[in-house]
């Protein structure tokens, strides 16, 4: 059959079978206006928990300021190339020696784009003879990593379960035992869906007992979490545990890109590796620039008051969830997900009712990614939300529950959804 033929006639997989109803609602929605807690969807006035912009820098005074005089100076082209050939300057040196500086690391290496940095760094780091062990919940670009790295042997660990995280590492053993190769861990700080903590400590209690290198993707706890927001390595206390350090750009900084970090060797083998830098244009300097300023603030006492709002909106938030009943699972970073019980049907008329009648924006995560019958709204706080955006989003969700209860969201999709 011809490629173009087969795809016309299929749905288009887990998320484009969504895409003759959903899209411009659902999926691919419009959010206009300002970043922040308040914009604008399709034409109406909401309340927004959708942007990853939890220090609210996306329109900090000072960062719009020094993003538009990089622009300025430098243009959206300059430095041309790849950092290895003609696009590699000392503002790009500097901002690594700064990151490096803050996660307490030898060196770092920028990426120009998180998803395939990370991607890049994995399948750089290991051979077909090696063995990459990672939590089952991790990230989509964690996966992706493993997947394309070289061959190397792939085993999984029930999430955050350090008894079977044990059992697969004795198991990896015996596999290196014969190919004479490494094993690296992989799991992810922050998990972005349940706002659940990896177990970091845990695992680098392990590393007493067995010999692995392990790797973090803390794209949600860089500049956030911990103490000086060095992220969730510093929550546990267990910075100098983890082998390689890998933070984004688009959660704390809002921006683009994002870095690993680690042992001198290592980041410099990568220099010289990595795919994804080598042969693609390096991060242009205006928003190297404009990154350099936001790891000023995040270091800074300015940073310090940031996180500390970030952090009172959202434990207000979820204990406001939990002190009415709602199940949000082990949410401990910002990441709120409030689960209900309810058919398709009854979630798309339940978020169109939030939408337009609450007049508030939160995403929707249903089956595949939890088990039928259950909705999950996720919710992300910033530390431009109000203790009123958070009352009102709270009282909201305790009306849609009584409605669902009471059978108000029919099990078909109601006048007042989507056509």
């Amino acid at each position: 059959m011809d490629i173009f033929e087969r795809i016309a006639k299929d749905a288009g997989g887990p998320l484009g079978q969504y895409r003759e109803k959903s899209q411009g609602y659902f999926m691919f929605p419009k959010l206009e206006g300002e970043l922040g807690p308040h914009m604008t969807f399709q034409g109406q006035p909401v309340l927004n928990w959708s942007l990853n912009n939890y220090l609210g820098l996306a329109n900090h005074p000072a960062i719009r300021k020094a993003d538009a005089e990089a622009a300025a100076r430098w243009g959206l082209a300059y430095p041309m190339g790849s950092r290895m050939l003609t696009g590699h300057t000392s503002l790009h040196e500097r901002f690594e020696r700064e990151l490096a500086d803050f996660e307490k690391k030898e060196d770092a290496f920028l990426f120009n784009f998180g998803y395939q940095g990370i991607v890049s760094t994995i399948q750089s780091l290991l051979t077909r003879a090696d063995v990459v062990v990672h939590d089952k919940e991790a990230h989509a670009c964690l996966i992706d990593g493993c997947m394309l790295a070289n061959k190397a042997e792939r085993l999984s660990y029930k999430h955050n379960d350090i008894k079977h995280f044990e059992k697969v590492i004795q198991h990896a053993l015996e596999i290196t035992e014969k190919t004479g190769g490494g094993i690296l861990v992989i799991t992810e700080g922050v998990y972005g869906m349940t706002g659940a903590l990896g177990n970091l400590d845990e695992l680098v209690e392990m590393k007493k007992k067995y010999p692995f290198r392990i790797l973090i993707d803390d794209a949600h706890g860089f500049g956030v979490t911990g103490p000086t927001g060095r992220g969730t390595s510093e929550h546990f206390g267990v910075m100098d545990g983890i082998d390689l350090y890998i933070g984004a750009y688009a959660k704390s900084m809002a921006a683009i890109g994002g870095f690993v970090a680690g042992p001198k060797a290592i980041i410099q083998y990568l220099r010289y590796n990595m795919r994804s830098q080598i042969y693609a244009k390096a991060l242009p300097m205006a928003f190297v620039e404009g990154g350099l300023k936001r790891l000023e603030i995040i270091r800074g006492e300015e940073g310090d008051r940031l996180r500390a709002k970030l952090w009172e909106i959202t434990r207000a938030l979820q204990k406001g969830f939990r002190d009415l009943g709602f199940e949000i699972g082990p949410a401990e970073a910002c990441v709120t997900p409030v689960f209900m019980k309810a058919g398709l049907a009854q979630a798309t008329n339940i978020v169109v009712d939030l939408r337009t009648n609450y007049h508030i924006f939160c995403s929707i995560v249903t089956w595949p990614v939890v088990p039928k019958g259950i909705v999950m709204f996720r919710i992300i706080p910033t530390a431009v939300h109000t203790m009123e955006d958070v009352q009102y989003t709270l009282d909201a969700f305790a009306d849609v529950r009584k409605k669902l209860e009471e059978g108000f969201y029919k099990d078909e999709i109601q006048d007042m959804a989507i056509a």
